[in-house]
């Protein structure tokens, strides 16, 4: 298919070092907070020490980056072969509390048991999305366009109250009563125009980097405005390493059924993802190519989950957002995940 006029890069063009590099950070920008709100929530939830909750978050990250890199890079029939940026899914979020529920003993939570528990469940209930891609074939007539385009509208009505939140000021402004106060507001408004007037440029660099231009913008109004505080970072060295099975497996039949229907759920919203990315993309939405996609996308979402239990995170999914991303953009080529490194973060 021809490369759509609104893209500068297509899905297997290979760009610049130095504009791949901007594209990679603006999607890592679009998705840092969303990868790492899902295990502070359930830490939160089941109140984790800070050690413990920092190692979920930092694992968190790690996996993003390498289940990144599997569904672009596309491994055998593992993978869409698309620009599809995964992270933490929000979905799990109540099944897997419910399942850390049962490392109580005496009254007390025992974290260890309680992660087993949690990461037992998501290990094998993620085989249920990964038989769904096989069986995608035969299921269209139930999953059409017009469902898993509803499931995507209905993804993106829903982060709409997350960027009001971010507008407003956040969590801290709400509880700080200067919540929608003119200094968050305009702050935000100053981004936003930003990355629009960058968007609109003619020159291709700026309108590849709007994102990251626009933040930058933002956080020195903001630094001006006394806005950043530096003095949190303190102490904040510590580097969490990757340890696979570091708090065991146990398996509950009841969690493990009631995540079997949360990944159902999300593999309908990857199929919508990958139907959006690919229109984006300038990629065919219908027969054998698009097909094949679909099925290698769907299967690297449970694939990639039962990788994120491994290295203990929670499940991951194709995020949406990245999608607007691409479009603002106009870089859609796969090579901005899979020509770098895979990502540690600590």
């Amino acid at each position: 298919m021809e490369k759509s006029k609104e893209l500068i890069y297509g899905l297997n063009d290979r760009p610049p070092l130095r504009e791949t590099l901007f594209a990679a950070v603006q999607h890592l920008l679009a998705i840092f907070v969303a990868i790492i709100t899902p295990p502070l929530i359930i830490s939160s939830a089941l109140k984790f020490d800070l050690e413990t909750t920092g190692f979920l978050v930092s694992m968190s990250l790690f996996v993003s980056g390498l289940a990144t890199f599997v569904q672009c890079r596309r491994f055998g029939p593992v993978g869409a072969g698309l620009l599809c940026i995964q992270g933490t899914s929000f979905s799990f979020i109540s099944p897997i509390i419910g399942a850390g529920m049962l490392g109580m003993v005496g009254g007390k939570l025992n974290t260890e048991m309680a992660l087993s528990y949690i990461l037992g469940a998501c290990l094998v209930a993620s085989v249920v999305e990964m038989v769904v891609s096989r069986l995608l074939p035969y299921i269209r007539k139930i999953v059409t366009p017009l469902v898993s385009g509803i499931v995507v509208s209905l993804i993106g009505m829903c982060l709409i109250k997350a960027g009001i939140n971010s507008c407003g000021g956040g969590q801290v402004a709400m509880e700080l009563g200067q919540f929608g106060s003119m200094q968050n507001l305009g702050l935000a408004l100053l981004v936003l125009v930003s990355i629009i007037v960058f968007n609109r440029s003619g020159n291709r660099f700026l309108r590849m980097s709007s994102i990251v231009l626009g933040l930058l913008i933002g956080c020195v109004a903001a630094y001006f405005l006394d806005m950043i505080d530096f003095g949190r970072l303190e102490g904040a060295g510590a580097l969490n390493i990757p340890l696979p099975f570091k708090y065991g497996l146990r398996f509950d039949l009841g969690s493990i059924i009631a995540l079997g229907l949360i990944y159902l759920v999300t593999a309908v919203e990857a199929f919508g993802d990958i139907t959006a990315n690919s229109l984006i993309s300038g990629e065919p939405v219908e027969g054998p190519v698009f097909m094949k996609r679909a099925q290698g996308g769907i299967l690297a979402d449970g694939f990639n989950s039962f990788l994120a239990a491994i290295f203990n995170s929670f499940p991951n999914s194709i995020f949406a957002q990245n999608n607007g991303m691409i479009q603002l953009t106009g870089v859609a080529s796969r090579y901005v995940a899979i020509s770098l490194p895979v990502r540690w973060y600590c």
